[in-house]
């Protein structure tokens, strides 16, 4: 194709994308709006049992089906199915929870739970001991249950942390949740190629940085996941390497009657090589086993829906 011709199609798409998001950004943002005046409680519920409807008819859930076969070859598809729904009913509550990320948590120092989050006295006594840690501490999480309460847990009881996230496409929406997110929590980092230097740079400052680290991530680290080879995000065991700074990881668990249970584990006892120094690669594969522990605990609360083995979907095998 001739080069005026690429320039053309790539002008071309930049306005088409320019339109589709002036058009699709403020009806999101009005969306978001409408439901923070809902019950947070009933609109859960309905979106919980439209995605039940509207899930199986998506693309994703093939991919859903496809990473369940392999991480649980003597499933029947009964059971791989039964999983799905659980996944789809959990993914609409937690789009219907977004609109009201800043209410979920009762912020009251002297009791920092509500009525929907249940936390253990252990696990508080450790937020505790993170809060008051020197120097600072890496945290994991994973998406599981609504993975966005982790980072209120630790605004709730004092931990001040910096947050990586992945910031929204579109324009208007993406200002729209950080602004809810700012409210409950510490400085956002927008993941992205200045990642670990803004992360390295929130350490320095004295902050905890927290970040999810359970999807595939191309330039990765190997790690087996459920028994199959797959890549895994080595940002924090490089940090902790960096830094020689602990790591600890979080989970929220989702209960019923619209309740959570928040988790914080103790610090990781994290492989070292022979000079010392934290090992990155095994490190990686010890957070991704704790993950997949979670993961096999409640396994209709994870996000089975991205392609979590690239190289396995569909016809090839990543067992070791």
């Amino acid at each position: 194709m001739p080069a005026t011709a690429r320039r053309m199609l790539s002008r071309a798409g930049l306005r088409l994308k320019s339109l589709r998001n002036a058009v699709i950004g403020p009806l999101a943002v009005g969306l978001l709006r409408a439901i923070r005046r809902t019950d947070p409680d009933r609109i859960a519920d309905a979106s919980a049992r439209l995605l039940r409807r509207v899930g199986p008819l998506l693309p994703e859930h093939r991919t859903g089906r496809a990473n369940l076969a392999a991480a649980y070859p003597e499933r029947s598809a009964a059971e791989i199915d039964a999983i799905l729904l659980g996944v789809w009913d959990n993914l609409g509550r937690v789009a219907a929870e977004y609109a009201h990320l800043d209410r979920l948590w009762d912020f009251d120092v002297e009791h920092p739970a509500s009525r929907r989050i249940v936390v253990s006295p252990e696990s508080i006594e450790r937020f505790a001991r993170l809060r008051d840690a020197d120097p600072p501490t890496l945290v994991f999480a994973a998406h599981l249950a609504n993975w966005e309460l982790p980072a209120l847990a630790a605004a709730a009881y004092g931990v001040h942390t910096a947050i990586l996230y992945r910031t929204p496409n579109i324009g208007d929406v993406a200002a729209a949740v950080r602004g809810m997110r700012a409210q409950r929590m510490g400085p956002l980092i927008s993941t992205g190629i200045g990642a670990p230097s803004a992360a390295a740079a929130a350490l320095e400052r004295g902050l905890h940085v927290g970040m999810l680290v359970d999807q595939y991530f191309h330039r990765g680290v190997d790690v087996l996941f459920f028994g199959r080879r797959t890549k895994a995000n080595p940002m924090i065991a490089r940090l902790a390497r960096h830094f020689d700074c602990s790591i600890r990881g979080t989970r929220a668990v989702r209960l019923e009657d619209h309740r959570f249970r928040m988790e914080l584990t103790e610090p990781i006892a994290s492989p070292r090589d022979p000079e010392g120094r934290i090992d990155v690669e095994a490190t990686t594969q010890m957070i991704a086993t704790i993950i997949e522990g979670w993961v096999r605990e409640h396994p209709e609360q994870w996000l089975w829906l991205h392609r979590r083995w690239r190289d396995s979907l569909p016809g090839f095998d990543s067992r070791p």
